[in-house]
């Protein structure tokens, strides 16, 4: 098992945590039907437009989990260092972007343990919103069968969790299975004109 950054988060709508001036607590959130969204495509713009879902969450009070399938535990992201302080669990079970090299063992035992903990998190229904963060490559890179993450999902899902996959090439399983899919589409990027990526922009 990859070693694993883990914060709880706190209950949801908690009386104790304290409200942006002028800001109105949210009223308890009724039952709904979760979904599965993708966000893929080669454009950026997919982790950004998750954490954006799970920021949302927290602040109506539901409780969002996080798991990471490329990004490192070691790693200091803008997004980790938000969730220490805000009390969002979260999972960095990645090795980096290593999934270029020959060897791809341990990228693949990663991507094995992460997909085995998201199962936990996802089955015991503790958690209102799920996001598996660049999942889309274990995937598309045969380290986890498509159709068997699918069927799992379908079939083991608690009905009321919000489940979002972010990353590129999204395979068909994924795409079928999915209530929301949205397509990145790259039109301009400052990397191209020689822009560095940035703290607070890129990670």
């Amino acid at each position: 098992m990859p070693s694993v950054r883990s914060v709880q988060s706190p209950l949801p709508a908690d009386p104790d945590r304290p409200l942006a001036a002028g800001a109105a607590r949210s009223q308890p959130q009724k039952p709904h039907q979760g979904l599965v969204i993708v966000y893929t495509g080669h454009g950026r713009g997919k982790t950004t437009a998750a954490l954006g879902l799970v920021l949302r969450a927290w602040g109506h009070g539901l409780r969002p989990c996080v798991v990471q399938f490329i990004k490192e535990e070691r790693a200091r992201w803008g997004e980790t260092m938000a969730a220490e302080r805000l009390g969002i669990r979260w999972h960095a079970v990645g090795a980096g972007f290593t999934f270029t090299a020959r060897d791809q063992t341990r990228d693949r035992e990663r991507a094995l343990a992460g997909w085995a903990l998201a199962r936990e998190i996802i089955a015991g229904g503790e958690y209102d919103l799920v996001v598996l963060d660049e999942f889309t490559y274990p995937l598309s890179y045969g380290w986890l069968a498509p159709e068997e993450v699918a069927a799992w999902l379908r079939q083991h899902r608690p009905a009321g969790v919000d489940v979002v996959i972010t990353g590129r090439d999204a395979v068909p399983e994924i795409l079928d299975l999915a209530d929301m899919v949205t397509e990145m589409v790259e039109v301009k990027h400052p990397f191209h004109s020689g822009v560095a990526a940035r703290a607070g922009m890129e990670y």
